[in-house]
């Protein structure tokens, strides 16, 4: 069973095929960071030609490093949502277009499952069931799961999510774009007790809200900015390392009570947030402590991959249908909408 994955939710241009047995047989991921980086954010018409532009290079490029050839593929994973619009378009375009005229089945899938599973690539995978933490630019969940498609949502962003305040943080301390990865950088060299940050509902419940936090970082820069006439180097980075701290905190405490509302003895952290050293240095510390067994996909594996959506597409493989009638395209798509795959 082999399936190339596709995933083109965003800025990220990402190619893999799995077999199960050997896994990631092969791989491509094209940033589209350059593009962007003079606007400070994703510009979807430009992400989306860019997608246009790299997919079949990177197809064929996959396919020839595996030593495959598009008549041995069983299924093309693509995915579906939620994401850009218009970059969803491209990939389900092309991913179903590809199915429809091999005459394979072509599997729509969503971008959390994908990174919700990116863990079980690993060479010690997590056993369910599990909590996993779901932190990206646009996405903070904690949800229980159970198995592929049985995921119970406990707790989500009532506004901002975690990624998405590092990114606007970044942009008012004047980081360079991306700017989650720029402000840890930064926050490396920082005081990490310089600026007493709240920790938005910290003490209550599992949801989560960092609009507040992210106000408070901004009348924090203005302020420093306003005295000193332009920010320091060195308060730059006890902005950074004090507004990261906060977050780190926030995504501890709230995994804890998570852990402790649900038993759960695993859990597992995904999506791109997921990479950040800090978040994860403080969820092994947790882990620890607790006893709680604590898995992270390899940093490669926690951006937007093809990896995790061919194999998520493998969980889902069987049972789809081989002629598609229709390019799924979700910019907005529930997780615990999900059900399990067919025959489980």
């Amino acid at each position: 069973m082999r399936v190339l994955g596709i995933e083109t939710s965003c800025d990220e241009t990402g190619v893999a095929l799995y077999e199960p047995g050997r896994g990631i047989v092969a791989q491509a991921l094209a940033s589209q960071a350059d593009i962007h980086a003079p606007f400070g954010g994703v510009v979807p018409e430009l992400a989306s030609r860019d997608h246009v532009a790299k997919l079949a290079p990177m197809v064929e490029s996959v396919l020839a490093a595996a030593g495959r050839d598009l008549a041995r593929l069983d299924g093309i994973a693509y995915t579906a949502g939620p994401g850009l619009v218009g970059a969803l378009m491209v990939g389900g375009a092309f991913g179903g277009a590809l199915a429809l005229g091999l005459g394979i089945p072509a599997i729509p899938v969503h971008h959390m499952e994908g990174h919700l599973l990116a863990s079980m690539l690993e060479a010690q995978p997590p056993r369910f069931p599990f909590l996993a933490l779901l932190v990206s630019g646009g996405h903070t969940q904690l949800v229980s799961v159970a198995g592929v498609g049985r995921y119970r949502i406990l707790g989500q962003t009532l506004d901002d999510a975690a990624g998405e305040a590092f990114d606007k943080v970044a942009r008012l301390l004047e980081l360079p774009y991306p700017g989650g990865p720029a402000l840890a950088a930064a926050a490396a060299s920082g005081n990490a007790r310089a600026f007493p940050f709240p920790r938005p509902l910290i003490g209550r419940g599992l949801d989560f809200s960092f609009s507040g936090l992210k106000t408070a970082a901004r009348l924090a820069i203005e302020a420093e900015g306003a005295r000193a006439g332009e920010l320091a180097e060195a308060t730059r980075a006890d902005l950074a390392a004090s507004f990261e701290a906060a977050i780190v905190d926030t995504l501890a405490a709230k995994c804890e009570r998570a852990l402790a509302a649900t038993g759960l003895e695993r859990l597992v952290v995904a999506g791109g947030v997921g990479a950040n050293s800090a978040l994860r240095a403080a969820l092994v510390a947790l882990g620890e402590r607790t006893g709680v067994r604590v898995h992270y996909p390899r940093p490669a594996l926690c951006t937007d991959n093809g990896a995790m959506i061919a194999y998520a597409g493998a969980c889902r493989l069987l049972g789809q249908p081989a002629s598609p009638a229709a390019i799924v395209a979700r910019p907005r798509w529930p997780l615990d909408e999900l059900e399990p795959p067919r025959g489980s």
